[in-house]
């Protein structure tokens, strides 16, 4: 169950895509020239962001392990990206074979990619639409055929919202969404944030000004209020090695440039 909706034309390679940036810090191959080289602008400014790329993507997987273990059996992941695995109905199966999972993203390279990769199993689906645009995300036939509303759904916003401009209304979008959610459901976040850089990073904003979205880095003031809503659980809006760790997490001299944070939250 696939939207496949657009045509070669729509896919512009001309200019880095924050998609295929991202599958390059994570070490993966489905990027271009044009990707690797403003990816490496960035890391030449952040030396730590194929860690932070890493530890954001753990983070991902240990929460949704986390939802499905308290009872999540359906989740909407937006923005989700060029494929990588295990992906999130992966993981979730790995836990409750039943879980029903919707991909959400607005660029065509990964709808191509989601074809081969992400819908290949049952209850499983992609929509290409935008996350600045929630209400077609909630009305999209391929959300509505998977997804039952009247019961808890999770949904996973991992670095997305800082592609979303203040004003475009991030908050918004979140609310939108959680209104359409019944009590039960999870809210997955993660966003970057230029906390752990007091000198901002001016050169990284440069670099994606001229990518095909822009980078809006948030505090941790500015992010904590997306949860309005929901209830935030243990540990809190935290840096993402520090959320519910496998092990030990890292010392704190380690996480100096670890420029995410994450967190999970309930709709009681």
């Amino acid at each position: 169950m696939t939207d496949q909706g657009f045509s070669a034309e729509e896919i512009d390679t001309s200019r880095p895509h924050p998609a295929r940036m991202y599958d390059y810090y994570l070490g993966g191959r489905d990027n271009y020239q044009v990707d690797r080289e403003a990816a490496e602008r960035v890391v030449a400014e952040i030396p730590e962001i194929h860690a932070a790329a890493r530890m954001n993507r753990a983070f991902l997987e240990r929460a949704v392990r986390f939802v499905v273990e308290r009872g999540m059996r359906q989740i909407i992941d937006i923005g989700t990206g060029i494929p990588t695995s295990p992906n999130p109905h992966e993981i979730a199966r790995e836990i409750a074979p039943d879980v029903r999972v919707a991909y959400i993203d607005n660029d065509p390279i990964v709808a191509s990619h989601a074809g081969a990769r992400l819908v290949g199993t049952p209850d499983t689906g992609f929509a290409l639409a935008d996350v600045r645009k929630p209400e077609s995300i909630l009305e999209h036939p391929t959300v509505r055929e998977l997804i039952d509303f009247d019961r808890p759904v999770a949904v996973l916003l991992a670095a997305v919202l800082h592609f979303v401009t203040d004003e475009e209304a991030p908050a918004r979008v979140v609310a939108t969404l959680s209104e359409a959610l019944p009590a039960g459901s999870h809210l997955v976040l993660s966003h970057v944030t230029t906390d752990c850089h007091p000198g901002g990073i001016p050169g990284v904003l440069e670099v994606y000004e001229n990518a095909t979205a822009t980078l809006n880095p948030r505090s941790h003031a500015e992010i904590l209020p997306f949860f309005e809503g929901f209830r935030v659980l243990e540990p809190g809006l935290v840096q993402v090695p520090l959320w519910r760790p496998d092990s030990s997490p890292p010392p704190a001299g380690a996480l100096s440039g670890i420029g995410f944070y994450g967190g999970v939250a309930v709709k009681d």
